[in-house]
């Protein structure tokens, strides 16, 4: 047993882990895979934004979107991050398939220069489960995130080539996220944190056509800080700690980072689009949060300070687009995205590390409906993780990790 401020220390390094599982893709659970078309480009889409995911990428895009359109798709994944200890065990996640589905519908009126839009999509999101005999069970074990916005947008081309855009994000946020106690190998004891709960933010775009083969992009996202409500719930089954089980209701404050993104298209002829995108995360907005808990726990502090201190990122990305005829496309796409979690606070909830993807995807856009579908090969190169921050029974995140994913994206749209 620990008491005073040493333990209040020892569970802020526990419940790092805890809170690091909400927000990252690499950038850890950012999740800006919303629609086949720009998967299969990289997400290389600011600049070109014309169809209705414009809404999520750059909402001034939709002015290019006559009469009405609705558009649907869904983003599947098999996460595959790994780990092997210094002890020289192997390690894989076992919460590797997800799927999380987009929604978008725009109308731009007859006669004035407006358009309007609404958006249903999950901007972070995914989870992880590493087995209990890791190393590190104690740092964390699992995290379960499922964020969905709901992202009504208004955008006026001021005059033509040259529109603006915004919008109001209502975002809800639900998180589980889970790791061990005292045991290091057996899951005879956990603690988890389970909450969920609202905040409003915005985002604003602008796109700049002036010539038929050039186009610029950018778009900013606001951050969010969303008080997740509900409990924590600590146990422990097995001596020669103490033998308790516990509920005690709880809440935390978990920021949500802004976005900023600009981007160039660039139509050589009407056959070729080219696109670069820079995508800048403020995960350093992710400093020191606390889970507040109603009443001290047997092992835990009444409050819980959690020092992440991540470091912002850069998403760099390419895509192409080479339209073939009769409505038919192929795209290709690169995106080198940057980590954003330094080793002292390196959490194995996140697997955060330098990662590379590559995407293909082909089309059809017809008079009335379009469909794409899209490859997306994820991959990180081993990242060795040293120094990091013990957990209450001395266990540590450090080892090597490695990434690969593989995903399938599908959308279908219809005008009308």
């Amino acid at each position: 047993m620990h008491s005073g401020k040493g333990s209040v220390r020892r569970w802020s390094a526990a419940a790092v882990a805890m809170a690091a599982g909400l927000s990252a893709r690499g950038a850890g659970f950012d999740l800006p895979d919303q629609d086949a078309f720009v998967i299969a480009r990289g997400m290389a889409f600011v600049a070109t934004a014309d169809n209705p995911s414009a809404i999520y990428y750059n909402p001034a895009g939709i002015t290019q979107l006559p009469g009405n359109n609705l558009r649907g798709g869904i983003y599947g994944i098999d996460l595959d991050p790994s780990f092997k200890s210094s002890g020289g065990g192997s390690f894989d996640n076992q919460d590797k398939l997800h799927a999380l589905p987009q929604l978008y519908f725009t109308h731009s009126l007859d006669q004035m220069p407006l358009s309007f839009g609404l958006g249903i999509y999950s901007p972070f999101g995914l989870g992880l489960r590493w087995p209990q005999d890791t190393g590190f069970r104690t740092v964390g074990t699992e995290s379960k995130l499922t964020c969905i916005t709901i992202n009504p947008v208004a955008a006026w081309q001021i005059v033509p080539g040259f529109s603006v855009g915004a919008g109001i994000t209502v975002n809800y946020a639900q998180a589980d996220l889970r790791q061990g106690l005292f045991s290091p190998d057996q899951p005879t004891d956990s603690f988890r944190f389970v909450g969920s709960g609202w905040d409003v933010g915005y985002n604003l775009g602008v796109r700049w056509q002036p010539c038929d083969c050039i186009a610029f992009g950018a778009t900013f996202r606001s951050g969010t800080t969303v008080d997740l409500e509900g409990h924590t719930h600590a146990h422990n089954d097995v001596g020669p700690f103490p033998v308790f089980s516990e509920r005690i209701p709880a809440h935390g404050n978990f920021p949500f980072p802004m976005k900023g993104i600009f981007g160039v298209s660039y139509r050589p002829t009407p056959q070729w689009n080219l696109e670069f995108n820079a995508d800048y995360t403020t995960w350093s907005d992710l400093g020191t949060v606390t889970i507040h808990q109603a009443s001290p726990g047997v092992v835990t502090p009444q409050n819980v300070p959690i020092v992440l201190d991540w470091q912002s990122s850069w998403y760099y990305e390419f895509g192409v687009t080479r339209y073939l005829g009769k409505g038919w496309h192929v795209s290709g796409g690169y995106i080198y995205n940057e980590n954003s979690v330094p080793d002292k606070h390196y959490t194995p909830l996140v697997a955060d590390l330098d990662r590379h993807f590559l995407s293909v995807g082909v089309g059809l856009k017809g008079k009335r409906y379009d469909f794409d579908v899209a490859y997306q090969f994820g991959y990180g190169p081993t990242r060795t993780v040293s120094g990091s921050a013990p957990s209450l029974a001395g266990q540590t995140a450090d080892g090597r990790y490695d990434f690969i994913s593989h995903a399938l994206a599908v959308s279908a749209q219809v005008h009308f």
